[in-house]
């Protein structure tokens, strides 16, 4: 049985972050939120960038707290974010510029340029990632391009759970699994992709050691410890510090047939393998081969997600109509399904905007009837969505050989029930949804799994079992949404 111990998680997203006290009592977790605070980009002069500022004293808020809690009883600490993005540090380790977000626009039209001099195949090859014009790699030749001052003095890149572990800990290093979705790494060699790097300009010198998940980074940094009065010795843990590697970690699945689906403002979807699995299939198809823990790869495709629906919310609150995700899945569920259908992943869904109007202009574009009302709208987003579920799930079946039943939800889109229910209807398949703190408590129970708390992977999941409240879909087969798959496949290949 795991070892009791308790662990602090930090888990921060496109929207907020949140610290999250995990306790491990006799093979169970109790995952509480003891800080939580908003986490949106920066506009400065027409770009868009990260506060990292505030989000590390967010961060030091959060442990704040937990040292208070615990009355400083804590077995460790552990950060994981987004993927792609990245800060630069000069040689003695100051913070060169302000992170970018990725989906700032200098990346727009970049990929075209860098496989001029090395070929989207090549690439593919050597890192296995799934092309998105945001990938660190088209951020680091926006760069190059530009002739960047930050990137011509920097000493070290570190991705950003990895830059919130240099400052509390003081040691420069990069997680296994965030490392993987910079389109930088080569996961054949185990290493960094320098060959590839060097022809694109992009300096190798910069990129740092890399350890696996469940490796001690350090201990509380003495600054800090005296900043806080307290947490000396406290080791930082490296988890998944991808969120979708903590998600997919707390997966409670058992055996091997089953898919998941990690759902937020990113839908991820994809199964566990043992090796990355490269080829002109899975490039055709846009998988991607990220790093998981425990030793495996995530073969996946990333997915626009309920970033769409937060996005349309969001324009909603600026004209002064606050509805909630809750209400606005209601007036999804009354209205009629699948009449009017988008490909949630067409470029004019990824930066902000008025996304309300950009699906009326899709379907406008693409003769459909055109969705009027909030909840009109909101119905052919979540349509859409089971929809690309589908095509990326018959990809997984069909690349791998095998039918991957049921599919796992992970994570906050779990809430959104009508979803998951759609997912099991439009895929045929049995969809079991939760945990909704998938990523937070995968972060917990990864460190413990570093520190031997817990002995493995299966027992990790064990734990997740017996812990959390799941709940099952069983799929309804329907005509109308079979027709709207046919007309779904036409647009994304037309």
């Amino acid at each position: 049985m795991a070892k009791d111990g308790k662990f602090l998680a930090f888990d921060l997203g496109a929207e907020s972050g949140r610290a999250l006290l995990g306790i491990i009592k006799s093979g169970r977790l109790e995952l509480r939120e003891i800080h939580r605070f908003p986490n949106g980009p920066v506009t400065v002069l027409g770009r868009m960038h990260w506060d990292v500022l505030k989000q590390f004293q967010d961060i030091k808020q959060g442990l704040k707290l937990a040292l208070q809690e615990t009355d400083g009883n804590l077995d460790g600490i552990g950060v994981d974010t987004w993927g792609v993005d990245y800060g630069l540090l000069s040689e003695d380790g100051e913070l060169l510029g302000v992170p970018y977000h990725y989906r700032d626009s200098r990346t727009d039209g970049v990929p075209d340029e860098v496989f001029k001099i090395v070929s989207w195949e090549e690439i593919f090859e050597r890192t296995g990632i799934q092309m998105m014009q945001f990938n660190t790699l088209y951020q680091l030749y926006a760069m190059v391009k530009s002739g960047s001052t930050a990137l011509k003095n920097a000493s070290t890149l570190l991705m950003m759970p990895d830059l919130f572990n240099y400052w509390l800990t003081g040691e420069k290093v990069s997680e296994f699994t965030i490392a993987t979705t910079s389109q930088c790494y080569d996961p054949r060699r185990g290493d960094w992709a320098f060959e590839m790097l060097d022809r694109l300009g992009i300096p190798t010198h910069i990129f740092p050691k890399i350890v696996s998940p469940g490796t001690t980074v350090g201990n509380l940094h003495k600054s800090l410890t005296a900043e806080l009065g307290g947490g000396q010795g406290i080791p930082v843990i490296a988890p998944g510090c991808h969120d979708t590697a903590s998600a997919v970690a707390s997966v409670p699945a058992v055996g091997t047939d089953h898919a998941y689906l990690s759902s937020g403002t990113w839908s991820l979807m994809g199964v566990e393998l043992k090796e990355p699995f490269i080829n002109d299939k899975s490039r055709s198809k846009n998988f991607t081969n990220e790093g998981g823990v425990a030793g495996t790869f995530r073969f996946l495709r990333n997915i626009m997600g309920l970033w769409i629906v937060q996005e349309c919310r969001r324009t909603w609150l600026n004209a002064g109509e606050d509805v909630s995700y809750a209400e606005l899945t209601e007036m999804a569920r009354e209205c009629e399904g699948f009449v009017s259908i988008i490909d949630p992943d067409a470029s004019v869904f990824l930066s902000p905007g008025d996304m309300p109007e950009r699906i009326k202009d899709f379907c406008r574009n693409t003769g459909q009837k055109v969705p009027e009302t909030k909840g009109e709208i909101i119905r052919c987003a979540l349509d859409s969505l089971a929809l690309r579920y589908r095509v990326t799930i018959e990809n997984l079946d069909e690349m791998l050989g095998r039918r991957h039943d049921p599919i796992h939800i992970v994570g906050g889109g779990t809430q959104n029930t009508l979803l998951s229910q759609l997912t099991a209807d439009v895929t045929g398949r049995t969809v079991i949804a939760g945990p909704v703190e998938a990523t937070a408590i995968g972060n917990v129970l990864v460190q413990a799994m570093g520190s031997g708390h817990v002995a493995s992977l299966d027992e990790l999941r064990e734990i997740v079992r017996n812990s959390f409240e799941l709940k099952t879909y069983n799929p309804q087969h329907s005509s109308v949404s079979e027709n709207a798959y046919t007309a779904f496949k036409q647009m994304i290949s037309g």
